[in-house]
């Protein structure tokens, strides 16, 4: 019958260096060219609303959430799914984000920490599904990992007897912040270690890749916290799970395992740089095109409500203090929609007001055409 995994305690002396050299500098570049992209950025808060949005969907669907980025904008909007799933989903979608966005303001004040780690998860599980497994606390009962309905004797994996959780986790937040040759591969033992150990009930895969933006922001590798690896981790899923659960089980496992994740890191800081620049020329781009169209001084601040909300009601431009008369926001959209900038995904129907998308915006965040 299998057994609980016992895993060591931190740090890994069975670390091969020399192999991983050159991944570790690629790595490094990489990273500091993605940062160097966030530098560019006026206020990436607003600017890179949706790349946040998007690592929350795809955080979120590595975990069986179907729920689009479209979905999730429509949502705020005032767009109801039709489907009962899609609205939890949206929702689970949602509480990442707030995690995110808690822990960026925790960590201006002091370092990371297993109570803030339990705060983070407890937003995670907040009115959705899961919601009854243990939130906000490290679990205390056995859990496995399998498809669903496995029993633990079938299980895939069996994380540690509860008994072994703390000091796990102890020794697991003194690595976090102990000074290693390279933060990068020791970003990679955090995360691999968070998820053999498997803390909590529910929640861990997401709040394990939340961990990764925080570690960049808290090291100063990163200037915001807003590194987004999920998009690789979905499009290579079977081989990073294979790669986790090697761990332990063969040698080697774990110089696989961190040579993973670096590419991982490079790969995917090549990709968020270039969509950090595309967004931020589209926002130069229109900023001049939309003061050309309306004449108005209120140009660019409407322009910077739609990057926050692509997807948006008519009415909720009012709701601004920046914005003007509503006679002279009407005016504005209808110069956007007659460009082409905005689109009406619902027309105004009685009270109803109008659903207006800024589609290229959309499009850029999902790497695809949706609208």
């Amino acid at each position: 019958m299998k057994k609980p995994f016992n895993p060591g305690f931190l740090p890994h002396k069975d670390i091969e260096w020399e192999p991983l050299i050159p991944l570790i500098g690629a790595a490094n570049r990489a990273l500091a060219h993605y940062d160097g992209a966030l530098y560019g950025v006026p206020n990436p808060a607003v600017l890179l609303s949706p790349m946040t949005t998007q690592e929350a969907v795809l955080s979120s669907r590595i975990e069986g959430t179907q729920a689009t980025l479209g979905d999730v904008l429509k949502f705020e909007a005032g767009e109801e799914p039709k489907q009962e799933s899609r609205k939890l989903d949206i929702e689970e979608i949602n509480n990442y984000r707030e995690a995110l966005r808690h822990a960026e303001r925790a960590l201006k004040k002091k370092p990371f920490n297993l109570n803030l780690l339990l705060e983070l998860h407890s937003i995670l599980l907040d009115s959705v599904r899961g919601r009854d497994k243990g939130r906000g606390k490290f679990r205390t009962v056995q859990n496995w990992i399998g498809e669903h309905g496995t029993p633990m004797e079938k299980a895939a994996y069996i994380p540690p007897e509860p008994s072994r959780i703390m000091p796990l986790m102890d020794n697991w937040e003194k690595y976090y912040h102990m000074d290693r040759p390279d933060p990068l591969v020791q970003l990679a033992v955090v995360h691999a270690q968070f998820e053999i150990i498997h803390p909590f009930l529910d929640g861990n895969g997401r709040l394990g890749r939340i961990l990764i933006p925080l570690y960049l922001f808290e090291r100063k590798i990163l200037r915001q916290p807003m590194f987004y690896l999920s998009g690789y981790l979905e499009t290579h899923r079977d081989d990073y799970i294979a790669a986790l659960r090697d761990l332990g089980e063969s040698e080697g496992g774990w110089n696989r395992w961190i040579s993973f994740f670096l590419q991982a890191l490079i790969d995917q800081a090549n990709q968020n740089s270039e969509k950090a620049r595309a967004m931020m020329d589209l926002y130069v781009r229109l900023k001049d095109r939309v003061i050309e169209l309306t004449h108005s001084k209120f140009a660019v601040p409407m322009l910077d409500i739609l990057f926050v909300r692509p997807v948006i009601r008519s009415s909720e431009f009012a709701e601004h203090k920046a914005m003007p008369s509503k006679p002279m926001i009407a005016s504005m959209l209808s110069d956007l929609k007659k460009d082409g900038i905005l689109k009406t995904i619902r027309p105004a129907s009685g009270r109803r007001s109008e659903v207006l998308a800024f589609a290229q915006l959309i499009n850029l965040a999902e790497g695809k055409k949706v609208i």
